[in-house]
């Protein structure tokens, strides 16, 4: 039997989609800008890394990862965060993010806070993982607005006593999908303090920490060095699909205090499926390389300047800090997202689809996101496209 907790869950980001549009003939050329694919180029060698490794394919992979792995994650850790971790014992390689976003409630959510459901805060809009790996553990998720008022950022410091003492885990995405906004230190900070005081984890998701304009976005494991909280308060995940275009390598880790990697460990024993060693191998390299990341964030910055050129004086653009997403208020995302379709062919998605409904009020609805991931050429087009067909 279908799970009662699942059976309300509306239908994902991009079935919606295709139920609003496909029903209707483009209205020109088809471009798509809705999912966040990055379409520049990763490293030639690394096809070269995984042929010269392929008959590691015959080998049961480490489920944790490699100890090479880990240590060329840990040294990049230090390189870029200044965040000192041991590698045998802060690190779990993972498939990606999305895994250990998941897996990472359900190994370290309590199942009861005070002899209720645990708590787990989501920003609103958000990744939907967030919200199915509250259901899926029995936890109550709180959606907190990230709405222009609070920078794009959920301002979890507002939330009720009641709430925050029941809270568990609060899930921060920064940069933030689909606005781009960036957590500041002043944000970490009050973020910690207030973690610290209600006694919960912050689960940081920085896979779009390496795609920003002019300064690196801080990160989970830095702030909480800094400002001395506890080791186990903060667990970061990180992935190679946008810093290295490798979305395909499924290559990713989680990191943070010992005790909160062991317990990852210890699920991902049972329910896990290691990267396979060539893909190891690959990715241990990836993560030492930082040359052709430096040309992704040039590729990106190029775009972003574009952007801001074409959206000039629109009022309903809002320019990004990071990550490769336009967050564009168009009065109603759905028909804005239909109309565009129908007159031009370009393709993007409704906010409402990225956000929940709280007390009558969807935070995303006034919204759609468009990528940034085709080639200039492309994305530009695009972006002309959907400025001439919903602001002129």
């Amino acid at each position: 039997m279908f799970p009662e907790r699942f059976s309300n869950l509306p239908a994902y980001a991009f079935p919606r989609l295709r139920a609003l549009l496909d029903q209707y003939a483009p209205g020109g050329d088809v471009l798509h800008m809705t999912i966040g694919e990055p379409k520049h180029a990763f490293p030639a060698w690394v096809a070269d890394v995984i042929a010269e490794h392929s008959a590691e394919f015959n080998r049961y992979p480490p489920n944790e990862g490699s100890p090479e792995l880990l240590q060329s994650i840990a040294t990049w850790l230090q390189t870029r965060y200044g965040a000192a971790v041991n590698p045998a014992e802060q690190i779990v390689a993972l498939n990606g993010t999305r895994e250990g976003l998941y897996n990472a409630a359900m190994a370290l959510c309590p199942e009861t806070m005070g002899g209720k459901p645990p708590v787990i805060l989501i920003p609103n809009p958000f990744y939907q993982v967030y919200m199915v790996a509250a259901l899926s553990i029995g936890a109550e998720p709180v959606f907190a607005p990230a709405t222009a008022e609070s920078g794009f950022l959920p301002d979890y410091t507002a939330l009720p006593p009641e709430v925050l003492e029941r809270t568990a885990i609060a899930y921060l995405c920064s940069p933030s999908n689909p606005q781009g906004a960036v957590a500041s230190r002043a944000y970490w900070q009050d973020l910690l303090g207030l973690a610290e005081k209600h006694d919960f984890q912050i689960f940081a998701d920085e896979c779009y920490s390496e795609i920003y304009r002019d300064t690196p976005p801080v990160g989970g494991l830095q702030m909480a060095a800094e400002f001395g909280a506890d080791p186990e308060r903060v667990v970061v995940f990180h992935s190679l699909s946008k810093r290295s275009n490798l979305a395909g390598l499924r290559s990713g880790f989680a990191s943070g205090g010992p005790r909160s990697i062991a317990q990852l460990k210890q699920l991902r024993t049972y329910s896990g499926a290691p990267l396979p060693l060539p893909l190891q191998r690959a990715a241990t390299k990836v993560w030492a390389d930082e040359a052709h990341v430096i040309e992704n964030r040039a590729l990106y910055a190029e775009k972003f300047q574009m952007a801001d050129e074409i959206f000039a004086g629109v009022s309903g653009y809002n320019s990004p800090e990071a990550g490769f997403f336009l967050w564009i208020e168009v009065g109603d995302g759905e028909a804005a997202a239909l109309k565009l379709w129908q007159d031009t062919g370009v393709r993007v998605l409704p906010g409402a689809y990225l956000s929940r409904d709280v007390e009558g009020e969807n935070p995303g609805k006034k919204y759609v996101r468009a990528a940034l991931v085709a080639p200039k050429n492309e994305a530009e087009q695009g972006l002309i496209r959907l400025r001439d067909c919903l602001f002129k």
